[in-house]
């Protein structure tokens, strides 16, 4: 049985004793969270690794790293770099996203060296073979399709994106709406393309209940993807995407009926005044299914820097109820990421999630901030350091006095020293 079919029947899994000691939580607690749908616990039964974490309503917000080759760069070295890089950096999950090299190879090496739960979008696979071997991505077989998806499952993978809600009646939102961007989706790109050319609905949405055996069978969490994700604010909260919303909505509740595991993905490109709604949406669409963003930026325009843009607005994402939040680095729409925009894109994210802990209560979140600043109160350097979200960067940029007690801003005329009188 899955994780939710055992919950819903109040068995308390061993899975879940250990995520919910890792969020303070009675077990309890978090299997009624998980047979309700509003908690998920990615672990499919293929796969051991470490770190076994539970996400949604009430615990602590998680922070996901993307990592994958292209087919300019396929260096199974570089990611497993990246891969450590995220996990040093406090990544709760990993993504492959790879399209290119050996792709059997390097999920396998993802899945045998990460320590954290690992996802993927099965499409990117089915569609980078194709391209390799000079097919057409028109010339996919839905069969083809569904066999890969199980037989990545079969690896071990612990979520999926599958772009379910890009239907042929979805796409028609996209004219009536004049996108600037009709769509920066990778996976849903590629099924647009395939039903444009075979005149056929997405196979995903055809053959979901078909999907829906292949998770249960191996118990893999779905992450139903945002296909219309907004790729600029000015596309936010239009039409397309939200006639998509409110296709997994109801795809989400055939996932639940037959006891698979599913969070909903969100946007996107956001302005700050759309983000609160954006999230209250999906939470009353999706019947309070665990929401996972990318970002969301909140500004076009700032490459280079998109790893503050998107903390900006995962911070604020988090504390209206997401769940879950996709990182960005700083060689968003450039390039590549290396690992140490890897590092930095995990660490920007992880300080979004936990200033949205603080807000929403989640237990031990604010102990945290009174160690730090106990430390700071009694100008205990390594203390501090050792609270540091990120001590390794911390202690870089520290400079002392030569008294060794104040540091180089203030010296002899610390407010921290002068008002202890």
């Amino acid at each position: 049985m899955t994780q939710l079919e055992q919950a819903k029947n109040g068995t308390i899994t061993e899975e879940a004793r250990i995520a919910a000691e890792a969020e303070h939580m009675e077990p309890e607690r978090l299997r009624e969270l998980i047979a309700s749908g509003k908690v998920v616990l990615p672990k499919n039964k293929h796969h051991e690794f470490d770190t076994i974490l539970a996400i949604g309503e009430g615990l602590r917000t998680k922070v996901n790293a993307n990592i994958g080759t292209s087919g300019e760069c396929a260096s199974l070295q570089d990611e497993l770099e990246k891969l450590n890089a995220a996990v040093e950096a406090g990544a709760d999950s990993i993504m492959d996203l790879s399209t290119g090299g050996d792709l059997e190879a390097i999920r396998k090496a993802v899945l045998e060296l990460s320590p954290v739960m690992v996802g993927a979008v099965p499409i990117y696979s089915v569609a980078a073979n194709a391209t390799q071997s000079k097919s057409t991505i028109k010339n996919i077989d839905p069969d083809h399709l569904l066999r890969s998806i199980d037989e990545q499952c079969a690896q071990g993978i612990d979520y999926i994106t599958v772009h379910c809600g890009v239907t042929r009646d979805s796409i028609k939102r996209i004219e009536t709406y004049e996108r600037l961007m009709p769509s920066v989706s990778r996976g849903a790109s590629i099924l647009m393309k395939w039903m444009r050319e075979n005149d056929q609905e997405n196979p995903l949405y055809v053959h979901f209940d078909a999907l829906l055996d292949i998770a249960y069978a191996h118990d893999v969490t779905l992450s139903l993807g945002d296909g219309f994700r907004p790729g600029t604010i000015v596309d936010a909260t239009d039409g397309p995407q939200l006639e998509e919303l409110i296709i997994l909505g109801e795809l989400a509740r055939r996932a639940r009926a037959r006891n698979v595991q599913v969070m909903i993905e969100g946007p996107g490109h956001v302005p700050l005044n759309q983000v609160v709604a954006n999230v209250t949406l999906e939470k009353r669409l999706c019947d309070g299914a665990p929401f996972y963003l990318l970002g969301p930026l909140t500004t076009d325009i700032a490459p280079g820097y998109d790893h503050i843009t998107g903390a900006i607005g995962g911070a604020l994402a988090a504390m209206s109820g997401a769940d879950f939040l996709c990182y960005v680095t700083p060689a968003e729409h450039l390039c590549l990421p290396d690992k140490a925009d890897v590092r930095a894109g995990v660490i920007a994210s992880r300080i979004a999630a936990h200033s949205a802990d603080i807000c929403k209560g989640v237990p031990g979140a604010v102990e945290q901030d009174r160690a730090m600043s106990v430390c700071r109160k009694n100008l205990d350097w390594d203390g501090m350091m050792s609270h540091a979200i990120d001590p390794q960067w911390a202690r870089e940029k520290l400079r002392l006095t030569s008294s060794k007690e104040f540091c180089s801003m203030c010296g002899e005329l610390c407010a921290v020293k002068l008002s202890r009188k």
